[in-house]
């Protein structure tokens, strides 16, 4: 899931998801992509079956 915008603002400094994306509220960045720390938590809970969850 990359981040998504606010559904109720539009804003991007409210993110979701588990990859952030380099870009403002303008639309003004690189739009490179980074796994957020999330990402890799998920990642563990998906591997053990949700038996590890710290």
């Amino acid at each position: 899931c990359i981040d998504l915008v606010s559904a109720g603002t539009g804003e991007m400094r409210k993110r979701y998801g588990f990859i952030y994306v380099d870009k403002d509220d303008e639309g003004k960045g690189s739009f490179d992509r980074s796994r957020k720390d999330s990402f890799y938590w998920y990642k563990k809970v998906i591997a053990s079956n949700g038996k590890d969850l710290d």
